[in-house]
């Protein structure tokens, strides 16, 4: 039986922001997830918080050492809200779970489908040793524990951004993170190429109904949050001309890999645009392109 590890950062929500309803579904489904893959699966679940917060914590959920630095304690002379580095996440869950074959991070407001364990299981037996799993959209009318079901039901619309990965517990020790934080944008970037650059078969899952994120919300791109986003796309463009560097030949990366592989790095702008100048050309154009696909689906409601 196959051994998967999985862990979450919750937050000390202001009633403002949307965790405050997402995350208690997320912690639903996660345990509902797990006991569906009992006993076929192995799964572990882990929270970690950071040390002078206290965010309602998920029961059932293993608790590792609280995280002790955030963004803010690497840049006092920046406008940064306290946000955890994927880093120091990452090292407590694969510190706290040796036996763990597989690894698992997910941002907190990512729920998961009964059935998700198990999926990723058979995607692991079919020879792939990294994934990462894009979510659908679902309605923000359904926003109640109550109504998980109705959720579950929910096709949702497909979302090309990444916020679920899956990795070996053997390639971690390899990957390189920077200080980026989790929270903003550069976070997925980050991860991909991580999982790019040290998978044998990497395959990007944009079309199965794994996970599911409640509304179109999308705070990290407020104005007020830019220092942030700025901070981490820097940290994309260091990390990336540090596996550049590392690995010479850049075909490598294409190199037994799955199929798709070079959409993904192409997307990500290590081939045409590798600058932080491109990196925030393109995410412009695809905020445009979203507000505009918003604005059509919305004027299509209300024609109906």
């Amino acid at each position: 039986m196959r051994t998967i590890a999985h862990i979450i950062s919750p937050v000390e929500a202001p009633a403002t922001s949307d965790l405050v309803i997402a995350q208690p579904i997320t912690f639903a489904t996660m345990r509902t997830a797990c006991l569906f893959a009992s006993p076929l699966v192995d799964v572990r679940l882990f929270a970690v918080k950071l040390a002078d917060e206290q965010p309602d914590m998920p029961a059932g959920f293993n608790a590792v050492p609280d995280l002790t630095r955030s963004a803010r304690d690497l840049n006092p002379g920046l406008r940064l809200r306290r946000l955890p580095l994927i880093q120091d996440i990452l090292e407590r869950l694969y510190t706290a779970c040796p036996e763990a074959e597989y690894l698992i991070y997910t941002n907190v407001d990512i729920a998961l489908q009964p059935h998700f364990y198990l999926a990723v299981n058979g995607l692991i037996d079919q020879g792939y040793d990294a994934l990462t799993i894009n979510r659908r959209t679902i309605s923000a009318e359904l926003n109640r524990l109550e109504q998980i079901p109705l959720m579950y039901a929910q096709v949702g619309r497909k979302h090309g951004g990444h916020d679920c990965f899956i990795f070996k517990r053997s390639a971690y020790p390899n990957f390189y993170l920077g200080d980026i934080c989790i929270g903003s944008g550069g976070i997925g970037t980050m991860l991909g190429l991580n999982l790019a650059y040290q998978a044998q078969c990497f395959k990007v899952c944009d079309d199965l109904h794994l996970t599911f994120h409640i509304g179109y919300a999308g705070a990290w791109r407020s104005t007020e949050n830019k220092d942030e986003l700025t901070w981490n796309l820097r940290q994309v463009q260091q990390v990336t001309e540090y596996l550049r560097q590392q690995y010479p030949d850049f075909s490598h990366p294409f190199q037994k890999k799955a199929r798709g592989i070079e959409r993904w790095m192409e997307e990500l702008l290590l081939v045409r645009q590798p600058t932080l100048r491109g990196y925030l050309a393109r995410l412009r154009r695809s905020w445009r392109r979203s507000r505009h696909a918003r604005k059509a689906r919305n004027d299509d409601d209300l024609s109906q």
